[in-house]
């Protein structure tokens, strides 16, 4: 496949991608969100990147920089996904304030 063909199945797969981001969105996966999200993401960008950029057909070297540059991507979102847990407590696993909430009852006020 070339020329106007490819583009048309590579924007097909694009907007496929995009119902399946939003399709996604409303199915509750715990701490699989972002990385279903995240994965249909980097697929999106490599189609971008690769036809509509045309890196597919440049030099290799310049692929190399592309693969690199995500890499590295990915170790800082890996370590920034590690730490999102770390500043923000659950306050529900506290036992003192199960102990609190247990006295004084559902008040609000």
């Amino acid at each position: 496949m070339t020329g106007p063909t490819l583009l048309l199945v590579i924007l097909t797969l694009l907007l496929f991608l995009t119902w399946l981001t939003v399709a996604v969105s409303y199915v509750d996966l715990g701490g699989l969100n972002v990385v279903v999200a995240m994965g249909v993401a980097t697929i999106k960008g490599s189609l971008v990147s690769l036809y509509f950029m045309h890196l597919r057909w440049d030099r290799p070297y310049n692929a190399i920089i592309l693969v690199g540059s995500l890499l590295f991507l990915g170790i800082f979102l890996g370590f920034a996904l590690l730490d999102t847990g770390e500043y923000n407590p659950s306050l529900i696993d506290d036992p003192f304030l199960k102990i609190n909430a247990e006295q004084f009852g559902n008040e609000q006020g």
